[in-house]
């Protein structure tokens, strides 16, 4: 075992932040114990810890008794189940801190950092002590930047988070680079916006605008601006920005684009019946540049809070859906999150509120890819291009899950929900099949994954994207040559509002940016229809109206089952069946809050006609928004899962699920035909803050009775708090494939049963 080494520094002694590789487990608990503060760990068994004392002698002591004989009558050395874990002791070294962003501009260590030069960069430090004491150190670091003639942009020193944006020399860099408490300096983060020039599309005949409708609920779009288009006009309530200095305009065009397929969805099938028909009223808060891109003076996630929390302080809005279709420039590892989506995480729990990410969007082999394959940018005449272009065709769907098609940040976060596309169609015109025979689709059919479209894992190996609506395709073209899509190509893509409406009135648009309005727009109509619904009930119940495409099931059978999800998530969702039960399908939901490692059990009537005869399902959904640590490998706090139980009586359940001491030894064992088969299976839902799973019936069940029993349980992960309490939806759906009055005899056994019983 390497042994730690102190240097002098003016912060902490570096010897208290160190690096430790573990053999197995991280064993978070066991370095609390030994005085240490967790910074943060990573699924290769990598931790950062911190301690405030100067001797660590608590370690030291777990270190010193490991290297003494076995005690007598012990089979073991002391805290070998601690210390033998542990690989590799060293302190972090200053290259430790340097960026990926960094590195991909060749700046690997400090010497690759020129003293003159100036940088404008995102220093981030640890959580290595409350937020006054990490204020502190940010002080102090700012008056290094501005003693070396530098600039202090922007600071954002959040509930976990602690990012200052300078302008600084490298002299300044060279020393905060050495600094313990400094987690990373980095370059800024891009938005990964389109940049494709606006292709004019016309389409005759536009509808009268509509007239403002009061009661549709506020949708909060945080984009490039909006400008006030003759047709969206009606519906806006505010245009605002964050900061003040970037006005409201929309220069860029992709705000006004984004606001219109909200509360519109995609035009065309509107502007055809000859009416528009807003589904939301929006504002607009303008937290992009001309350009398209973050105010280089801001840290986002700072700018962010500040534009939710602006909203939210206006109760007459009553805002609880906000959209944000941007993605950031970052080449993220599968499970990795970053600051922002930690940000927007920590909003949703604290404010109850549904917040709308895209997955991203990546051109599978544009030039970009073509240089990292082959080292060259390429010519026209390049046979080697060509080929790499036609794998466009050939090689979809496959290249989805390559490790350059991940998901953008902040897209991994888990208590937002996240969004993929699906193709509108071909994207052939007539006039590619008339006049260019090698003109070629790369989705044959509608409803197959975008070819653009980026994949998870999310937090921790969670399902990414939550879900999938239409977002466009593209097409590949050997005269060009290239792959192209909207707005070159208005077949590939939604129609939207133009935000240069005096010259063109509507335009085609393509992306993962607006299958995301497109799911906000049907989440505005559900929540129009439960305006005091949770943010957890409304997630649950859009999981519970969710379904992969036969489209996607067929394209991507062969598949192993997980990655199919992390390309589609739930799937599409049927906005029609999450807002209404039927005869033949009845819903029942739970509005419920519980506390860590304990479980809640709810009692699922099963009527005699549900148990003989026909084809019959019963899906489960849970939705729960647990606290997060962007900087640990167990991103989220607590864990849920949910199990049902067939033909058993609510002791029996008890019995199983309740906490023993070791007195009391093993809980009494289930057997398998007691237990609902649900699909997927907790081991993959678990990694989920959205979980949907289903079990299907054809044979009789009657010998099981009239009661099934749903347990959720909640299970504390590095959040142990006795006094944290987490809130959760749970929602169960009987369907069955004939017609009968299976809604009609479900609430009369709900009227006459206990619905939830507390353990």
């Amino acid at each position: 075992m390497a042994q730690m080494q102190s240097r002098p520094s003016q912060f902490v002694d570096p010897s208290l932040v160190f690096r430790v590789q573990m053999n197995g487990a991280a064993l978070e608990d066991e370095w609390e114990k030994a005085g240490m503060r967790l910074l943060s760990s990573d699924k290769n068994h990598s931790i950062v810890v911190f301690s405030s004392t100067d001797d660590l002698s608590s370690l030291q002591k777990r270190l010193d008794a490991y290297d003494e004989p076995i005690p007598a009558g012990r089979k073991n050395k002391s805290y070998s189940n601690f210390v033998a874990r542990i690989d590799e002791i060293k302190a972090i070294e200053s290259q430790d801190r340097i960026g990926f962003r960094f590195k991909e501009s060749e700046v690997l260590s400090v010497e690759d950092i020129k003293n003159d030069e100036m940088y404008i960069v995102d220093i981030e430090l640890w959580e290595f002590g409350d937020r006054g004491e990490r204020e502190r150190k940010a002080n102090e670091i700012m008056t290094i930047v501005n003693d070396y003639a530098g600039e202090v942009y922007d600071d954002y020193i959040g509930p976990t988070i602690t990012v200052l944006r300078v302008n600084a020399s490298g002299q300044a860099l060279r020393i905060v680079l050495e600094m313990p408490e400094v987690a990373n300096i980095d370059y800024p983060p891009e938005v990964d916006a389109v940049t494709s020039d606006l292709i004019e599309t016309t389409l005759e005949g536009a509808p009268q605008p509509p007239e403002r409708d009061a009661d549709a609920p506020v949708v909060s779009v945080l984009d490039s601006g909006l400008n006030e288009h003759p047709l969206i006009r009606g519906q806006i309530e505010e245009m605002t920005s964050f900061p003040d200095d970037l006005g409201t305009a929309d220069v860029h065009g992709h705000g006004t684009h984004v606001a219109s397929v909200v509360v519109f969805g995609d035009l065309r099938d509107q502007i055809c019946e000859g009416s528009l028909k807003p589904s939301a009223r929006v504002v607009s808060v303008k937290v992009l540049n001309d350009n398209g891109q973050f105010p280089e003076t801001h840290i986002p996630s700072k700018q962010i809070r500040s534009a939710i929390e602006s909203i939210l302080d206006k109760p007459e809005y009553n805002c609880r859906i906000f959209v944000m279709s941007l993605r950031i420039k970052s080449k993220n590892m599968p499970g990795w999150v970053g600051k922002l989506a930690a940000t927007l995480d920590e909003l949703a729990r604290e404010h109850n509120i549904l917040i709308f990410v895209s997955a991203g969007n990546r051109c599978p082999r544009n030039e970009d890819s073509y240089y990292i394959k082959f080292g060259k940018l390429p010519k026209t005449s390049d046979i080697e291009y060509a080929v790499h272009l036609e794998e466009g065709v050939s090689k979809y769907p496959e290249y989805l899950l390559e490790e350059s098609n991940y998901i953008y940040e902040p897209a991994g976060a888990s208590n937002v929900i996240t969004v993929g596309a699906l193709s509108n169609g071909s994207g052939l015109s007539d006039k590619h099949l008339k006049n260019s025979s090698g003109v070629r689709e790369i989705t044959t059919k509608a409803l197959e994954p975008s070819p653009f479209t980026r994949c998870g894992p999310g937090a921790g190996g969670a399902c990414k994207p939550d879900f999938v609506d239409i977002g466009g395709t593209t097409i590949f073209d050997p005269v060009v040559p290239g792959l192209r899509g909207a707005p070159e190509i208005p077949e590939a893509g939604i129609v939207t509002l133009n935000n240069d409406f005096t010259s063109q009135l509507l335009i085609s648009k393509g992306g993962t940016s607006f299958s995301t309005p497109m799911l906000a727009k049907k989440t505005a109509e559900l929540l129009r229809q439960f305006p005091d619904a949770s943010a957890n009930l409304i997630r649950a119940l859009l999981a519970n109206a969710s379904s992969i495409p036969n489209e996607c099931d067929s394209l991507l059978r062969d598949w192993d089952k997980v990655d199919a999800l992390n390309v589609c998530g739930h799937g599409l969702v049927d906005i029609q069946r999450s807002a209404y039960s039927s005869q033949k399908r009845v819903v029942l939901y739970a509005d419920d809050v519980i506390g860590v490692d304990q479980f809640s059990v709810y009692h699922v009537p099963i009527p005699s006609i549900f148990q003989t005869s026909g084809s019959r399902k019963i899906c489960v959904s849970l939705a729960f928004d647990p606290p997060v640590r962007h900087t640990r490998a167990e991103y989220i706090g607590v864990r849920m899962e949910f199990k049902l139980f067939r033909g058993l009586s609510i002791d029996e359940i008890f019995e199983h699920c309740r906490s023993r001491t070791r007195k009391e030894g093993k809980s009494p064992e289930i057997k398998a035909k007691y237990k609902c088969n649900l699909k997927p299976g907790s081991r993959y839902r678990g990694k989920q803050t959205l979980q949907h799973a289903a079990v299907s019936y054809r044979s009789d069940v009657s010998s099981y009775g009239d009661s099934y029993y749903l347990v959720v349980e909640c299970k504390g992960g590095w959040e142990k708090s006795a006094e944290m309490t987490q809130r959760f939806s749970v929602v169960v759906e009987l369907s069955h494939s004939l017609d009968m009055p299976l809604y009609d005899t479900v609430r009369e056994l709900q009227g006459r049963l206990r619905q939830r019983i507390r353990f």
